[in-house]
Protein backbone atom coordinates (compact mmCIF):
# COMPACT_ATOMS: atom_id res chain seq x y z
CA UNK A 1 0.00 0.00 0.00
CA UNK A 2 1.65 3.54 -0.79
CA UNK A 3 -1.44 5.52 -0.47
CA UNK A 4 -4.77 5.59 1.24
CA UNK A 5 -7.76 7.58 1.59
CA UNK A 6 -9.46 6.31 4.92
CA UNK A 7 -13.43 7.65 4.79
CA UNK A 8 -14.88 8.41 8.37
CA UNK A 9 -11.55 9.55 9.82
CA UNK A 10 -12.33 11.38 12.45
CA UNK A 11 -14.80 8.70 14.07
CA UNK A 12 -13.25 6.29 17.08
CA UNK A 13 -12.63 3.54 14.52
CA UNK A 14 -11.12 5.81 11.70
CA UNK A 15 -8.91 7.74 14.35
CA UNK A 16 -7.83 4.39 15.29
CA UNK A 17 -6.68 3.10 11.96
CA UNK A 18 -4.64 6.23 11.25
CA UNK A 19 -2.83 6.40 14.58
CA UNK A 20 -1.66 2.50 13.54
CA UNK A 21 -1.00 3.57 9.78
CA UNK A 22 1.35 6.42 11.14
CA UNK A 23 3.64 4.05 12.94
CA UNK A 24 4.75 2.88 9.49
CA UNK A 25 3.83 5.25 6.72
CA UNK A 26 3.48 9.19 6.67
CA UNK A 27 0.99 11.43 6.87
CA UNK A 28 1.20 12.96 3.54
CA UNK A 29 0.82 9.33 1.95
CA UNK A 30 -2.80 9.40 4.00
CA UNK A 31 -5.71 11.35 3.10
CA UNK A 32 -9.17 11.76 4.83
CA UNK A 33 -12.33 13.25 4.53
CA UNK A 34 -14.31 15.02 7.12
CA UNK A 35 -17.99 16.79 7.35
CA UNK A 36 -16.16 19.76 9.48
CA UNK A 37 -13.70 22.50 8.30
CA UNK A 38 -12.19 22.79 11.68
CA UNK A 39 -11.26 19.21 11.96
CA UNK A 40 -10.24 19.14 8.05
CA UNK A 41 -7.65 21.76 8.78
CA UNK A 42 -6.25 20.00 11.47
CA UNK A 43 -5.68 16.83 9.41
CA UNK A 44 -3.84 19.26 7.21
CA UNK A 45 -1.78 21.00 9.57
CA UNK A 46 -0.63 17.44 10.66
CA UNK A 47 0.24 16.71 7.06
CA UNK A 48 -2.92 14.64 5.93
CA UNK A 49 -3.97 15.37 2.46
CA UNK A 50 -7.56 16.25 3.79
CA UNK A 51 -10.69 17.19 2.09
CA UNK A 52 -14.08 18.92 2.66
CA UNK A 53 -17.39 16.76 2.15
CA UNK A 54 -19.41 13.72 2.72
CA UNK A 55 -20.47 10.00 0.82
CA UNK A 56 -22.88 12.15 -0.94
CA UNK A 57 -20.67 14.61 -2.37
CA UNK A 58 -19.23 13.17 -5.60
CA UNK A 59 -16.44 15.72 -6.46
CA UNK A 60 -15.16 15.60 -3.27
CA UNK A 61 -14.72 12.13 -3.66
CA UNK A 62 -12.85 12.45 -6.83
CA UNK A 63 -10.72 14.57 -5.91
CA UNK A 64 -9.97 12.42 -2.36
CA UNK A 65 -9.21 9.59 -4.60
CA UNK A 66 -6.78 10.98 -6.83
CA UNK A 67 -3.59 9.18 -7.03
CA UNK A 68 -4.58 6.79 -4.12
CA UNK A 69 -4.34 2.93 -4.24
CA UNK A 70 -6.97 1.73 -1.53
CA UNK A 71 -9.75 2.95 -0.03
CA UNK A 72 -10.86 2.58 3.19
CA UNK A 73 -14.43 2.90 3.37
CA UNK A 74 -16.02 2.98 7.48
CA UNK A 75 -19.74 2.31 6.69
CA UNK A 76 -21.71 4.89 6.92
CA UNK A 77 -24.23 5.69 10.02
CA UNK A 78 -27.92 5.52 9.76
CA UNK A 79 -28.96 8.85 9.29
CA UNK A 80 -28.98 9.06 5.55
CA UNK A 81 -29.24 6.51 2.64
CA UNK A 82 -26.00 4.79 3.55
CA UNK A 83 -26.58 2.01 1.00
CA UNK A 84 -26.71 4.92 -1.82
CA UNK A 85 -23.62 6.19 -0.06
CA UNK A 86 -21.81 3.43 0.16
CA UNK A 87 -22.78 3.09 -3.53
CA UNK A 88 -21.04 6.40 -4.31
CA UNK A 89 -17.75 5.90 -2.70
CA UNK A 90 -17.75 2.02 -4.62
CA UNK A 91 -18.47 3.66 -8.06
CA UNK A 92 -16.29 6.35 -7.34
CA UNK A 93 -13.07 3.66 -6.89
CA UNK A 94 -13.82 1.99 -9.48
CA UNK A 95 -14.31 4.90 -11.70
CA UNK A 96 -10.81 6.52 -10.02
CA UNK A 97 -8.97 2.89 -10.60
CA UNK A 98 -8.43 2.39 -7.43
CA UNK A 99 -6.87 -0.91 -6.92
CA UNK A 100 -7.95 -1.93 -3.61
CA UNK A 101 -11.24 -1.26 -1.65
CA UNK A 102 -11.50 -1.80 2.84
CA UNK A 103 -15.00 -2.00 4.23
CA UNK A 104 -15.45 -1.94 7.84
CA UNK A 105 -18.87 -4.81 7.95
CA UNK A 106 -20.50 -6.55 10.68
CA UNK A 107 -19.36 -10.36 12.30
CA UNK A 108 -22.96 -11.98 12.19
CA UNK A 109 -24.03 -15.73 12.39
CA UNK A 110 -26.11 -15.78 9.61
CA UNK A 111 -27.37 -12.56 7.70
CA UNK A 112 -30.54 -14.82 5.87
CA UNK A 113 -31.67 -14.65 9.65
CA UNK A 114 -31.05 -10.92 10.63
CA UNK A 115 -33.86 -8.91 12.34
CA UNK A 116 -31.71 -5.83 12.37
CA UNK A 117 -32.16 -3.98 8.74
CA UNK A 118 -29.27 -2.19 9.40
CA UNK A 119 -27.23 -5.07 10.10
CA UNK A 120 -28.70 -6.59 6.33
CA UNK A 121 -27.63 -3.21 4.85
CA UNK A 122 -24.16 -4.39 5.16
CA UNK A 123 -24.20 -7.62 3.43
CA UNK A 124 -26.07 -5.85 0.66
CA UNK A 125 -22.92 -3.70 0.47
CA UNK A 126 -20.38 -6.26 0.64
CA UNK A 127 -22.59 -8.09 -2.09
CA UNK A 128 -22.19 -4.65 -4.09
CA UNK A 129 -18.31 -4.63 -3.56
CA UNK A 130 -18.20 -7.64 -5.44
CA UNK A 131 -20.30 -6.91 -8.26
CA UNK A 132 -17.86 -3.89 -8.84
CA UNK A 133 -14.93 -5.89 -9.91
CA UNK A 134 -12.56 -4.06 -7.27
CA UNK A 135 -9.95 -6.09 -5.44
CA UNK A 136 -11.54 -6.11 -1.85
CA UNK A 137 -10.89 -6.50 2.17
CA UNK A 138 -14.04 -6.81 4.50
CA UNK A 139 -13.25 -6.32 7.60
CA UNK A 140 -16.43 -8.38 9.31
CA UNK A 141 -15.90 -6.40 13.01
CA UNK A 142 -17.75 -7.45 16.41
CA UNK A 143 -20.19 -5.37 18.34
CA UNK A 144 -18.28 -2.58 20.19
CA UNK A 145 -17.76 -3.17 23.97
CA UNK A 146 -17.50 0.84 23.83
CA UNK A 147 -21.23 0.05 22.82
CA UNK A 148 -22.10 -1.03 26.04
CA UNK A 149 -22.78 1.95 28.54
CA UNK A 150 -25.54 2.66 25.61
CA UNK A 151 -27.43 -0.53 26.34
CA UNK A 152 -26.89 -1.00 30.14
CA UNK A 153 -27.76 2.87 30.59
CA UNK A 154 -24.55 3.99 31.41
CA UNK A 155 -23.26 4.03 34.73
CA UNK A 156 -27.43 4.26 36.55
CA UNK A 157 -26.81 0.29 35.49
CA UNK A 158 -25.16 0.30 38.88
CA UNK A 159 -28.06 1.54 41.11
CA UNK A 160 -31.24 0.05 38.86
CA UNK A 161 -29.74 -2.95 37.56
CA UNK A 162 -29.71 -4.19 33.45
CA UNK A 163 -32.80 -4.45 32.14
CA UNK A 164 -33.29 -5.67 28.43
CA UNK A 165 -35.03 -8.18 25.90
CA UNK A 166 -31.85 -9.95 25.53
CA UNK A 167 -32.91 -13.45 27.05
CA UNK A 168 -28.84 -15.35 27.43
CA UNK A 169 -27.54 -14.43 24.13
CA UNK A 170 -23.99 -13.33 23.66
CA UNK A 171 -21.33 -11.19 22.41
CA UNK A 172 -17.89 -11.28 21.41
CA UNK A 173 -17.32 -7.95 22.29
CA UNK A 174 -14.07 -6.13 21.45
CA UNK A 175 -12.83 -2.58 21.79
CA UNK A 176 -13.30 -0.42 18.56
CA UNK A 177 -9.96 1.04 18.90
CA UNK A 178 -8.11 -2.54 19.07
CA UNK A 179 -10.41 -3.62 16.04
CA UNK A 180 -9.02 -0.29 14.00
CA UNK A 181 -5.31 -1.30 15.19
CA UNK A 182 -5.92 -4.52 13.93
CA UNK A 183 -7.42 -3.34 10.76
CA UNK A 184 -4.61 -1.00 10.27
CA UNK A 185 -2.52 -3.93 10.69
CA UNK A 186 -3.87 -5.99 7.63
CA UNK A 187 -3.82 -3.09 5.32
CA UNK A 188 0.27 -2.52 5.96
CA UNK A 189 1.68 -6.33 6.03
CA UNK A 190 -1.27 -8.38 4.00
CA UNK A 191 -1.70 -8.70 0.59
CA UNK A 192 -5.05 -7.62 -1.25
CA UNK A 193 -6.78 -11.13 -2.17
CA UNK A 194 -10.54 -10.64 -1.83
CA UNK A 195 -10.26 -11.94 2.16
CA UNK A 196 -12.46 -11.37 4.66
CA UNK A 197 -11.60 -10.69 8.43
CA UNK A 198 -13.36 -11.76 11.34
CA UNK A 199 -12.72 -9.93 14.58
CA UNK A 200 -13.92 -10.33 17.39
CA UNK A 201 -13.35 -11.00 21.43
CA UNK A 202 -11.96 -14.04 22.52
CA UNK A 203 -14.64 -14.45 24.43
CA UNK A 204 -18.72 -14.29 24.27
CA UNK A 205 -20.67 -13.02 27.31
CA UNK A 206 -24.09 -12.34 28.22
CA UNK A 207 -25.85 -9.41 29.85
CA UNK A 208 -25.97 -11.41 32.89
CA UNK A 209 -21.91 -11.85 32.42
CA UNK A 210 -21.74 -7.62 31.91
CA UNK A 211 -23.99 -7.61 35.52
CA UNK A 212 -21.50 -9.81 37.00
CA UNK A 213 -18.35 -8.06 35.95
CA UNK A 214 -20.17 -4.54 37.14
CA UNK A 215 -21.01 -6.28 40.18
CA UNK A 216 -16.96 -6.89 40.58
CA UNK A 217 -16.09 -3.49 39.30
CA UNK A 218 -18.29 -1.00 41.93
CA UNK A 219 -19.28 -3.33 44.89
CA UNK A 220 -22.65 -2.75 44.27
CA UNK A 221 -24.85 -5.61 43.47
CA UNK A 222 -26.06 -5.29 39.81
CA UNK A 223 -28.55 -7.55 38.07
CA UNK A 224 -29.56 -8.69 34.90
CA UNK A 225 -33.50 -8.89 35.08
CA UNK A 226 -34.64 -10.53 30.82
CA UNK A 227 -37.63 -8.88 30.02
CA UNK A 228 -40.14 -9.13 27.18
CA UNK A 229 -40.05 -6.87 24.23
CA UNK A 230 -43.54 -5.49 24.86
CA UNK A 231 -42.24 -4.17 28.43
CA UNK A 232 -39.03 -2.77 27.20
CA UNK A 233 -41.14 -0.77 25.04
CA UNK A 234 -43.32 0.37 27.54
CA UNK A 235 -40.12 1.45 29.61
CA UNK A 236 -39.15 3.50 26.54
CA UNK A 237 -42.62 5.04 25.87
CA UNK A 238 -42.22 6.03 29.60
CA UNK A 239 -38.93 8.01 29.02
CA UNK A 240 -40.60 9.71 25.44
CA UNK A 241 -38.54 7.69 23.06
CA UNK A 242 -39.38 7.87 20.13
CA UNK A 243 -41.07 4.46 18.47
CA UNK A 244 -38.95 4.44 15.57
CA UNK A 245 -36.02 4.38 17.28
CA UNK A 246 -36.96 1.82 19.74
CA UNK A 247 -37.54 -0.40 17.34
CA UNK A 248 -34.12 0.27 15.94
CA UNK A 249 -33.20 -0.78 19.22
CA UNK A 250 -35.65 -3.93 19.71
CA UNK A 251 -34.68 -5.30 16.35
CA UNK A 252 -30.59 -5.17 17.20
CA UNK A 253 -31.33 -6.46 20.66
CA UNK A 254 -33.33 -9.49 19.23
CA UNK A 255 -30.00 -10.38 17.14
CA UNK A 256 -28.35 -10.65 20.12
CA UNK A 257 -30.65 -12.80 21.82
CA UNK A 258 -30.89 -15.09 18.96
CA UNK A 259 -27.08 -15.30 19.08
CA UNK A 260 -25.98 -13.55 15.94
CA UNK A 261 -23.46 -11.47 17.14
CA UNK A 262 -21.88 -14.55 19.53
CA UNK A 263 -19.02 -15.65 16.83
CA UNK A 264 -15.97 -16.31 18.42
CA UNK A 265 -12.56 -16.55 16.57
CA UNK A 266 -8.54 -15.86 16.97
CA UNK A 267 -7.68 -13.27 13.78
CA UNK A 268 -8.45 -9.98 16.57
CA UNK A 269 -5.48 -11.98 18.49
CA UNK A 270 -3.34 -12.69 15.98
CA UNK A 271 -3.22 -9.17 13.96
CA UNK A 272 -2.64 -7.30 17.44
CA UNK A 273 -0.14 -9.88 18.60
CA UNK A 274 -1.93 -9.99 22.04
CA UNK A 275 -4.96 -11.33 23.14
CA UNK A 276 -8.32 -8.33 23.26
CA UNK A 277 -8.92 -6.85 25.73
CA UNK A 278 -11.22 -8.74 28.12
CA UNK A 279 -14.87 -7.66 29.47
CA UNK A 280 -13.84 -6.27 33.14
CA UNK A 281 -10.82 -4.21 32.02
CA UNK A 282 -12.97 -3.02 29.02
CA UNK A 283 -15.76 -2.04 31.07
CA UNK A 284 -13.42 0.15 33.27
CA UNK A 285 -12.39 1.60 30.45
CA UNK A 286 -15.40 2.58 28.84
CA UNK A 287 -17.59 3.16 32.26
CA UNK A 288 -14.60 5.09 33.69
CA UNK A 289 -14.82 2.86 37.04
Amino acid sequence: MNSILVTGATGHLGSAVIETLLKKIWADQISVITRNEEKRAAFEARGFNAFLGDYDNLATLEQAMKGVDTVLLISSGDQGDRIQEHKNVIDMAVKMGVKHLAYTSRCMRDRNTLVNQLMVEHFKTEDYIRESGLPFTIFRNTLYMDAIPQFVGGQAALDRGILLPAGEGKVAFALRSEMGEAMAQVLLNETCENKIYSFTGDQAYSFDDIASALTALSGKEVKYTPVERAVFAAMMRQRNVEEALTQKILDFITDIKNNQEAEITNELAFYLGRKPTRLNEGLKLVLAL
